[in-house]
């Protein structure tokens, strides 16, 4: 009796132990049977281990579900597990996807916003991006009541959306999705208002335009705070601005920009044309970046009027017209002729 126990055991051990064997091996064999172009795994918020083990099976993920959920339970991490969209595109072990569904590892697309952009142009980026929908996204960007404590006379977000990388689920509804743009500018613009006060008689919304032209205008953020000083030198004197970018943004907004500036132009009938009109537009005309909001707050100090482009990215500054028409003989009919 006491023999046949003992040979029990120890079958029963070898049994374990081959188990143990094989679920060691599953347990850091790679597996995938999705598509070779990936496959999406959505995780609802609440699901349980064998829920969520039956979905990566089902996906073609996961071989079977024993591997997966013994690990966990060994692991401890069965309940911290976290909602949300995966993306699997290649084998991956048992340990591999649990640790990843641990991480939070979901699936998001990033979105790089440059600086100087419209809100149209904005908007068309990120649906090539294959997020949002486009008649979606427009409305939300006349959302002013989102900005309403910090411009009450703002029409729509142009000048609010702030340029950044953002990182958004395929499903981000649109709305969201301008909604962090507007965040992430009050995150900033606050930051910098701690180390730059609004300037005498300037009002954020002033700044938020002037960064918009300084946007336009400089091409290095070296230069940022001299073409700050010009635009409000001029201000100041209340000579009109002539900021060709602000041209540009009248003839889209008449659909008559076609990428040329001609003299003609500069007469255009429109609020924005700071050739006609004195001080500032009457909206931002893009959405300014952090270096050109800082140069607003903070301008450099100089008696400059003018500047002219030398046509490699830097500007000739002058402080006087003789100067400027010389300048711009140098660096703009000369190089013509």
């Amino acid at each position: 009796m006491k023999k046949w126990i003992l040979t029990c055991s120890a079958f029963l051990l070898f049994l374990a132990g081959v188990s143990a064997w094989r679920l060691l091996i599953e347990l850091s064999a790679p597996y995938y049977a999705a598509s070779i172009d990936g496959v999406f795994v959505e995780i609802p918020r609440g699901s349980g281990p064998s829920a969520i083990a039956e979905q990566l099976v089902a996906a073609g993920v996961l071989r079977s579900e024993f591997p997966f959920l013994a690990y966990l339970r060994w692991s401890g991490n069965s309940r911290h597990l976290q909602a949300g969209e995966y993306r699997f595109a290649g084998p991956a072990a048992p340990t591999a996807v649990a640790a990843r569904l641990v991480r939070g590892d979901i699936y998001r697309i990033s979105v790089t916003i440059p600086e100087g952009l419209t809100t149209d142009d904005t908007l068309q980026l990120i649906t090539e991006h294959g997020l949002g929908d486009a008649g979606a996204l427009r409305k939300a960007a006349l959302r002013t009541d989102w900005i309403r404590d910090l411009d009450d006379q703002a029409t729509s977000l142009e000048g609010y959306l702030f340029p950044d990388t953002y990182l958004f689920g395929r499903r981000t509804k649109s709305e969201d999705i301008v909604r962090a743009m507007v965040d992430q500018f009050r995150a900033r613009i606050r930051k910098l208002l701690r180390d730059h006060p609004l300037p005498a008689r300037r009002s954020l919304r002033d700044i938020v335009i002037l960064a918009s032209l300084i946007e336009k205008e400089a091409r290095t953020d070296e230069e940022r705070r001299l073409v700050s000083s010009v635009l409000c030198n001029r201000l100041s004197a209340r000579i009109p601005l002539a900021c060709d970018p602000t041209i540009v943004y009248a003839l889209r907004l008449a659909g008559a920009y076609d990428g040329n500036i001609r003299k003609p132009d500069l007469g255009i009938d429109s609020p924005y044309n700071t050739y006609t009109r004195l001080g500032l537009p009457p909206g931002p005309i893009a959405n300014p970046g952090e270096s050109s909001l800082r140069a607003a707050l903070s301008p450099e100090v100089t008696d400059y009027l003018y500047f002219v482009s030398r046509n490699d990215g830097t500007h000739q500054f002058s402080r006087d017209f003789r100067s400027h028409e010389r300048a711009v003989e140098q660096f703009q009919r000369r190089p013509r002729r």
